[in-house]
């Protein structure tokens, strides 16, 4: 009997979203996090964390993140970057990494505020507007079975 592995099996997936910017998506991002877990290995579990401040993580130094966050983005085969809170970390993240991996960028219309030009004018990214976690889903599954490693 042959065992099947999942293509995804090994993947890696850098999610990122807002922490210093506003935590008032933080149970989304949980639940985005879980959904990305049928894809492969979420090296950012922590945004996700319901726990989180604003103020970011207890513990380790601004230069500790800053490497560890480096490291994840050079190890990762894909980022997922939920851009409806202004981020200067999800921009720079986004910005660092645009002509190297893959990047899809999730965002809502909030009371008639757009995203960033910078963001939908960059044909290097995929943009996709959602409205609930069902639509997250479904771009997600598109997301990976077109993507080309």
């Amino acid at each position: 009997m042959r065992v099947r592995v999942s293509l995804w099996a090994h993947m890696k997936i850098y999610f990122a979203g807002s922490i210093r910017g506003g935590r008032a998506d933080k149970e989304l991002y949980f639940e985005i996090i879980d959904l990305l877990k049928k894809y492969g290995d979420v090296l950012t579990e922590h945004v996700g964390d319901k726990n989180l401040s604003a103020l970011g993580e207890d513990g380790p130094s601004e230069t500790y993140i800053y490497n560890r966050d480096l490291n994840w983005l050079s190890e990762c085969d894909v980022i997922i970057a939920e851009v409806t809170t202004p981020s200067l970390g999800v921009g720079y993240e986004i910005g660092k990494m645009e002509n190297i991996k893959p990047i899809l960028c999730l965002y809502r219309e909030i009371d008639s505020k757009k995203i960033s030009a910078m963001l939908t004018g960059n044909k290097n990214l995929q943009i996709k507007q959602y409205q609930n976690i069902e639509d997250i889903n479904k771009i997600l599954k598109l997301f990976f079975a077109t993507i080309n490693l």
